[in-house]
């Protein structure tokens, strides 16, 4: 699901640099290229779809952001590593645990009495 969402963003930026690259923020863009006013799709119904597609893209973005979010996996990598640890330390603890310390066969010398 993780991966999906974040596909669908990648989609959703490029389609969203691509909706801001065709405005010109001067009122040309595309819609320069429709010079009649009568026009079905003339310069204001134009600069108002691309506006609008703009806008719906970049709420997708976000809403797909948080729903990232929300699908990031939740494995118990913590717990792995844990267990690697621990795993690790007992290797370790093992062989001092079974090694034998010699016992100590001479007393320390006693004080010295004057």
């Amino acid at each position: 699901m993780y991966t999906f969402i974040v596909i669908l963003i990648m989609i959703v930026c490029v389609a969203l640099a691509l909706a801001v690259l065709v405005q010109n923020s001067k009122g040309g863009g595309l819609a320069a290229n429709f010079s009649a006013p009568n026009q079905v799709l003339g310069v204001r119904k134009t600069t108002e779809t691309i506006e609008k597609i703009t806008w719906g893209l970049a709420i997708a973005l976000v809403v797909l952001s948080l729903a990232a979010t929300m699908a990031i996996p939740r494995h118990s990598t913590e717990s792995a590593i844990t267990t690697e640890v621990d795993v690790n330390a007992a290797k370790s603890v093992t062989p001092a645990a079974t090694a034998t310390v010699p016992a100590a066969t001479e007393a320390a010398p006693a004080a010295e009495a004057e």
